[in-house]
């Protein structure tokens, strides 16, 4: 009989199809991010843990310096994949490929860097939070501190409002849109900057519940129809060079059921609230708005 947890991680990130994992292979900017991160924090001869390990390939990337590289993966059909892979790669016999849940496993031994990328945009949906939160504790219970290095280090997120073009050929259809960061939409107005909301330092321990309440001004006038969250993921902090390495998740942007009206220097009010890991619905249905000007005060529901 599954757990809850079970249940749930079938169709929150655990299963993810296999040709989704093709896919991210193919996402230049994630790549090439995450191999200049792993590149930099992965000194020679390092000890490496990858949690959930899909094809392999950042493993790959970790073993062209590490001395051994862990790579637990729950999927048994991403194993294979990754095991496939390794063997035609170069230092791919450094990498062993771990059929385990990265809920419950521990290397046999301390470890420099910990590389974990079950991210989704807000945090939502996928394991990254909870996976982490739970190795740390039971890590520092086997083998004491110090905590290995964490990759990414960091992740900061915040929220846009936006007005959003949902126009699809004549069919109209409020519907929860991904967005690249490197294109302009001409159906996406930016209403004002985006607020910060959460800062995550996985060297420390991490909230699992997401809670925010601020106001923003708005900027431009228009139609404030949807909420955009932006992640984005500070793979490696550099201090030498004052800098960071980072990705960023694709856009996400979230229709709200009662569209307003708003003008420049109006005052949007806004909260929500939502844990790690839950469901793009959870976010949604939580989401509160309300538009403050001179003349009027009106409440926006996140759906109607």
């Amino acid at each position: 009989m599954l757990n809850e947890r079970e249940i749930e991680s079938c169709y929150l990130g655990q299963f993810i199809p296999v040709h989704y994992h093709h896919n991210m292979l193919m996402d230049q900017n994630r790549m090439h991010s995450f191999k200049s991160a792993i590149h930099y924090a992965v000194k020679p001869g390092a000890k490496v843990l990858e949690l959930g390990g899909g094809t392999g390939v950042l493993s790959f990337f970790a073993a062209q310096a590490a001395s051994k590289v862990y790579c637990v993966e729950f999927n048994p059909d991403m194993v294979k994949e990754a095991r496939k892979f390794l063997a035609i790669n170069q230092n791919g016999h450094k990498v062993e490929v771990i059929h385990a849940d990265a809920f419950d496993y521990l290397p046999p031994e301390p470890v420099d860097v910990v590389i974990c990328e079950m991210i989704h945009v807000a945090m939502l949906r996928e394991k990254q939070v909870e996976v982490i939160e739970s190795f740390k504790r039971r890590y520092l219970a086997k083998f004491g501190g110090p905590l290995p290095v964490f990759l990414p280090e960091a992740v900061i997120m915040a929220a846009q409002p936006v007005e959003q073009e949902y126009d699809f050929e004549g069919f109209h259809a409020p519907i929860v849109q991904f967005q690249e960061t490197n294109v302009i939409y001409p159906g996406t107005v930016e209403l004002a900057q985006p607020a910060v909301y959460s800062l995550i330092d996985f060297s420390q321990p991490v909230d699992s519940v997401f809670a925010w309440e601020g106001a923003v001004v708005v900027e431009k006038s228009g139609t404030f129809n949807a909420m955009r969250f932006i992640t984005k993921n500070v793979l490696a902090i550099v201090p030498e060079e004052s800098n960071t390495i980072d990705w960023l998740n694709h856009y996400m942007t979230l229709p709200l059921g009662q569209p307003v009206k708003v003008a420049a220097g109006d005052m949007l009010h806004i909260a929500f609230q939502y844990r790690a890991g839950g469901s793009i619905p959870s976010l949604q249905a939580s989401l509160r708005a309300q538009v403050i000007n001179q003349r009027i005060t009106e409440q926006v529901p996140a759906f109607a």
